[in-house]
Protein backbone atom coordinates (compact mmCIF):
# COMPACT_ATOMS: atom_id res chain seq x y z
CA UNK A 1 0.00 0.00 0.00
CA UNK A 2 1.49 3.28 -1.13
CA UNK A 3 1.14 6.04 1.52
CA UNK A 4 3.77 8.79 1.15
CA UNK A 5 4.29 11.40 3.87
CA UNK A 6 4.44 15.14 3.19
CA UNK A 7 8.10 15.11 4.29
CA UNK A 8 8.96 12.44 1.67
CA UNK A 9 7.04 14.30 -1.03
CA UNK A 10 8.74 17.61 -0.26
CA UNK A 11 12.14 15.89 -0.33
CA UNK A 12 11.34 14.85 -3.91
CA UNK A 13 10.26 18.42 -4.72
CA UNK A 14 6.64 17.35 -5.23
CA UNK A 15 3.40 18.92 -3.97
CA UNK A 16 0.54 16.42 -3.61
CA UNK A 17 -2.89 17.02 -5.12
CA UNK A 18 -4.44 16.60 -1.69
CA UNK A 19 -3.35 16.01 1.90
CA UNK A 20 -5.14 13.08 3.54
CA UNK A 21 -5.85 13.98 7.17
CA UNK A 22 -6.16 10.59 8.84
CA UNK A 23 -7.40 11.69 12.27
CA UNK A 24 -7.05 9.97 15.66
CA UNK A 25 -9.70 7.28 15.04
CA UNK A 26 -8.37 6.44 11.58
CA UNK A 27 -4.85 6.14 12.97
CA UNK A 28 -5.34 4.30 16.24
CA UNK A 29 -8.75 2.61 16.38
CA UNK A 30 -8.53 -0.92 14.96
CA UNK A 31 -11.97 -0.75 13.33
CA UNK A 32 -11.41 2.73 11.87
CA UNK A 33 -8.02 1.70 10.45
CA UNK A 34 -9.95 -0.49 7.99
CA UNK A 35 -11.77 2.64 6.74
CA UNK A 36 -8.43 4.42 6.32
CA UNK A 37 -7.02 1.49 4.34
CA UNK A 38 -10.12 1.24 2.13
CA UNK A 39 -9.92 4.95 1.33
CA UNK A 40 -6.19 4.76 0.55
CA UNK A 41 -6.86 1.85 -1.85
CA UNK A 42 -9.42 3.99 -3.65
CA UNK A 43 -7.02 6.96 -3.85
CA UNK A 44 -4.31 4.70 -5.27
CA UNK A 45 -6.73 3.18 -7.76
CA UNK A 46 -7.75 6.66 -8.96
CA UNK A 47 -4.07 7.66 -9.22
CA UNK A 48 -4.58 10.58 -6.84
CA UNK A 49 -1.29 12.07 -5.73
CA UNK A 50 -1.81 12.36 -1.99
CA UNK A 51 0.28 12.43 1.16
CA UNK A 52 -0.25 12.15 4.91
CA UNK A 53 1.52 14.06 7.67
CA UNK A 54 2.40 10.84 9.48
CA UNK A 55 3.91 11.48 12.92
CA UNK A 56 3.60 15.24 12.32
CA UNK A 57 -0.19 14.99 12.50
CA UNK A 58 -1.81 15.68 15.86
CA UNK A 59 -5.48 15.70 16.95
CA UNK A 60 -7.38 18.61 15.38
CA UNK A 61 -8.58 19.56 18.86
CA UNK A 62 -12.27 18.82 18.23
CA UNK A 63 -12.81 16.71 21.39
CA UNK A 64 -11.01 19.28 23.55
CA UNK A 65 -13.10 22.14 22.15
CA UNK A 66 -16.40 20.28 22.44
CA UNK A 67 -15.56 19.24 26.01
CA UNK A 68 -15.01 22.91 26.85
CA UNK A 69 -11.22 23.16 26.89
CA UNK A 70 -10.74 26.03 24.42
CA UNK A 71 -7.15 26.60 25.58
CA UNK A 72 -6.09 23.04 24.71
CA UNK A 73 -7.98 23.26 21.39
CA UNK A 74 -6.10 26.42 20.39
CA UNK A 75 -2.75 24.89 21.33
CA UNK A 76 -3.46 21.78 19.22
CA UNK A 77 -4.84 23.83 16.33
CA UNK A 78 -1.92 26.30 16.23
CA UNK A 79 0.60 23.44 16.18
CA UNK A 80 -1.21 21.76 13.29
CA UNK A 81 -1.61 25.02 11.37
CA UNK A 82 2.12 25.73 11.63
CA UNK A 83 2.89 22.30 10.16
CA UNK A 84 0.26 22.61 7.39
CA UNK A 85 1.33 26.12 6.42
CA UNK A 86 5.01 25.13 6.38
CA UNK A 87 4.11 22.49 3.78
CA UNK A 88 1.96 25.03 1.88
CA UNK A 89 -1.03 22.69 2.03
CA UNK A 90 -3.96 23.88 -0.10
CA UNK A 91 -6.45 21.02 -0.05
CA UNK A 92 -7.27 18.53 2.71
CA UNK A 93 -9.46 15.42 2.63
CA UNK A 94 -10.52 13.51 5.74
CA UNK A 95 -12.77 10.54 6.48
CA UNK A 96 -13.80 12.02 9.84
CA UNK A 97 -16.57 14.66 9.91
CA UNK A 98 -15.23 15.97 13.23
CA UNK A 99 -11.82 16.70 11.69
CA UNK A 100 -13.60 17.98 8.57
CA UNK A 101 -15.74 20.47 10.47
CA UNK A 102 -12.89 21.69 12.67
CA UNK A 103 -10.38 22.12 9.82
CA UNK A 104 -12.97 23.75 7.58
CA UNK A 105 -14.82 26.04 9.96
CA UNK A 106 -12.60 26.65 12.98
CA UNK A 107 -9.03 26.74 11.67
CA UNK A 108 -9.48 29.80 9.38
CA UNK A 109 -9.75 32.27 12.27
CA UNK A 110 -6.47 30.89 13.65
CA UNK A 111 -4.69 31.30 10.32
CA UNK A 112 -5.34 27.91 8.75
CA UNK A 113 -7.16 28.51 5.48
CA UNK A 114 -7.57 25.41 3.31
CA UNK A 115 -10.02 23.77 0.97
CA UNK A 116 -11.38 20.95 3.11
CA UNK A 117 -13.50 18.08 1.75
CA UNK A 118 -15.01 14.98 3.29
CA UNK A 119 -13.92 11.69 1.75
CA UNK A 120 -17.41 11.10 0.30
CA UNK A 121 -17.20 14.46 -1.51
CA UNK A 122 -13.78 13.62 -2.95
CA UNK A 123 -14.92 10.15 -4.04
CA UNK A 124 -17.98 11.71 -5.68
CA UNK A 125 -15.79 14.18 -7.63
CA UNK A 126 -13.42 11.34 -8.67
CA UNK A 127 -16.47 9.45 -9.91
CA UNK A 128 -17.77 12.49 -11.82
CA UNK A 129 -14.35 12.99 -13.43
CA UNK A 130 -14.24 9.33 -14.46
CA UNK A 131 -11.17 8.58 -12.35
CA UNK A 132 -12.97 5.82 -10.49
CA UNK A 133 -15.88 3.62 -11.50
CA UNK A 134 -18.33 2.08 -9.07
CA UNK A 135 -20.25 -1.10 -9.68
CA UNK A 136 -22.50 -3.11 -7.39
CA UNK A 137 -20.28 -6.16 -7.17
CA UNK A 138 -21.23 -8.20 -4.13
CA UNK A 139 -23.63 -5.55 -2.80
CA UNK A 140 -25.96 -5.65 -5.79
CA UNK A 141 -29.59 -5.68 -4.68
CA UNK A 142 -28.82 -5.23 -0.97
CA UNK A 143 -30.86 -2.88 1.20
CA UNK A 144 -28.64 -0.12 2.58
CA UNK A 145 -29.56 2.74 4.89
CA UNK A 146 -27.29 5.73 5.47
CA UNK A 147 -26.82 7.29 8.89
CA UNK A 148 -26.05 11.01 8.54
CA UNK A 149 -23.13 12.10 10.73
CA UNK A 150 -24.06 15.33 12.57
CA UNK A 151 -20.94 17.22 11.53
CA UNK A 152 -21.31 16.18 7.92
CA UNK A 153 -25.05 16.68 7.51
CA UNK A 154 -26.61 19.30 9.72
CA UNK A 155 -23.38 21.19 10.43
CA UNK A 156 -22.12 21.33 6.83
CA UNK A 157 -25.07 20.42 4.58
CA UNK A 158 -23.38 17.44 2.94
CA UNK A 159 -26.26 15.05 2.32
CA UNK A 160 -26.15 14.03 -1.33
CA UNK A 161 -22.52 12.98 -1.97
CA UNK A 162 -22.69 9.88 0.27
CA UNK A 163 -26.11 8.92 -1.07
CA UNK A 164 -25.02 9.35 -4.71
CA UNK A 165 -22.12 6.96 -4.06
CA UNK A 166 -24.38 4.37 -2.42
CA UNK A 167 -26.85 4.50 -5.32
CA UNK A 168 -24.03 3.72 -7.77
CA UNK A 169 -23.61 0.34 -6.09
CA UNK A 170 -26.87 -0.97 -7.65
CA UNK A 171 -28.43 -1.27 -4.20
CA UNK A 172 -31.73 -0.24 -2.68
CA UNK A 173 -31.16 2.88 -0.60
CA UNK A 174 -33.75 3.00 2.19
CA UNK A 175 -34.09 6.10 4.37
CA UNK A 176 -34.74 6.03 8.10
CA UNK A 177 -37.63 8.16 9.38
CA UNK A 178 -35.10 10.48 11.01
CA UNK A 179 -32.65 11.33 8.25
CA UNK A 180 -30.93 14.29 6.56
CA UNK A 181 -31.81 17.58 8.36
CA UNK A 182 -33.95 15.55 10.73
CA UNK A 183 -31.23 12.98 11.50
CA UNK A 184 -30.50 11.72 15.01
CA UNK A 185 -27.02 11.82 16.57
CA UNK A 186 -25.31 8.47 17.25
CA UNK A 187 -24.29 9.77 20.67
CA UNK A 188 -20.51 10.05 20.16
CA UNK A 189 -20.10 13.76 19.35
CA UNK A 190 -19.02 16.40 21.84
CA UNK A 191 -16.25 14.13 23.19
CA UNK A 192 -18.94 11.69 24.44
CA UNK A 193 -17.08 9.02 22.45
CA UNK A 194 -14.49 8.85 25.21
CA UNK A 195 -16.73 8.45 28.26
CA UNK A 196 -19.48 6.21 29.52
CA UNK A 197 -23.06 7.43 28.86
CA UNK A 198 -25.02 9.30 31.53
CA UNK A 199 -27.59 7.33 33.50
CA UNK A 200 -30.89 7.00 31.65
CA UNK A 201 -33.41 4.55 30.27
CA UNK A 202 -31.70 3.87 26.92
CA UNK A 203 -28.35 4.66 25.29
CA UNK A 204 -28.66 7.04 22.35
CA UNK A 205 -26.76 4.74 20.00
CA UNK A 206 -29.28 1.97 20.69
CA UNK A 207 -32.14 4.40 19.96
CA UNK A 208 -30.44 5.32 16.65
CA UNK A 209 -29.73 1.69 15.76
CA UNK A 210 -33.41 0.90 16.30
CA UNK A 211 -34.23 3.65 13.76
CA UNK A 212 -32.09 1.74 11.28
CA UNK A 213 -33.43 -1.73 12.15
CA UNK A 214 -36.96 -0.43 11.50
CA UNK A 215 -36.23 -0.13 7.75
CA UNK A 216 -34.78 -3.68 7.65
CA UNK A 217 -31.43 -3.00 5.96
CA UNK A 218 -28.72 -5.55 5.19
CA UNK A 219 -26.13 -2.82 5.75
CA UNK A 220 -25.95 0.43 7.72
CA UNK A 221 -23.62 2.80 5.85
CA UNK A 222 -21.74 5.49 7.74
CA UNK A 223 -19.36 8.29 6.87
CA UNK A 224 -17.74 8.77 10.27
CA UNK A 225 -15.51 6.52 12.41
CA UNK A 226 -17.32 7.55 15.62
CA UNK A 227 -20.75 6.81 14.12
CA UNK A 228 -19.34 3.51 12.87
CA UNK A 229 -18.32 2.46 16.40
CA UNK A 230 -21.63 3.56 17.93
CA UNK A 231 -23.75 1.78 15.32
CA UNK A 232 -21.69 -1.42 15.67
CA UNK A 233 -22.20 -1.27 19.45
CA UNK A 234 -25.91 -0.67 18.82
CA UNK A 235 -26.12 -3.72 16.55
CA UNK A 236 -24.42 -5.83 19.25
CA UNK A 237 -26.80 -4.48 21.92
CA UNK A 238 -29.83 -5.42 19.80
CA UNK A 239 -28.43 -8.87 18.84
CA UNK A 240 -28.55 -8.14 15.12
CA UNK A 241 -24.89 -8.96 14.35
CA UNK A 242 -25.83 -11.89 12.13
CA UNK A 243 -28.26 -9.86 10.02
CA UNK A 244 -26.85 -6.33 9.72
CA UNK A 245 -23.37 -5.13 8.82
CA UNK A 246 -22.02 -1.63 9.50
CA UNK A 247 -19.64 -0.29 6.84
CA UNK A 248 -18.16 3.08 5.91
CA UNK A 249 -18.89 4.28 2.39
CA UNK A 250 -15.19 3.96 1.46
CA UNK A 251 -15.32 0.30 2.55
CA UNK A 252 -18.49 -0.32 0.53
CA UNK A 253 -16.85 0.98 -2.65
CA UNK A 254 -13.49 -0.72 -2.04
CA UNK A 255 -15.20 -4.05 -1.26
CA UNK A 256 -17.47 -3.76 -4.30
CA UNK A 257 -14.33 -3.29 -6.42
CA UNK A 258 -12.53 -6.14 -4.57
CA UNK A 259 -9.57 -3.86 -3.81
Amino acid sequence: MNVPTMAEMMAQGKQPEVLFWVGCAGSFDDRAKKITKAFVKLLNKANVEFAVLGTEESCTGDPAKRAGNEFLFQMQAMTNIEVLNAYEVKKIVTACPHCFNTLKNEYPELGGIYEVVHHTELLKSLLDEGRITIEGGKFKGKRITFHDPCYLGRANDVYEAPRDLIKKLDVELVEMKRCKTNGLCCGAGGAQMFKEPEKGTKDINVERTEDAIEVQPNIIATGCPFCNTMMIDGIKATDKEQEIEVLDIAELIANAEDL
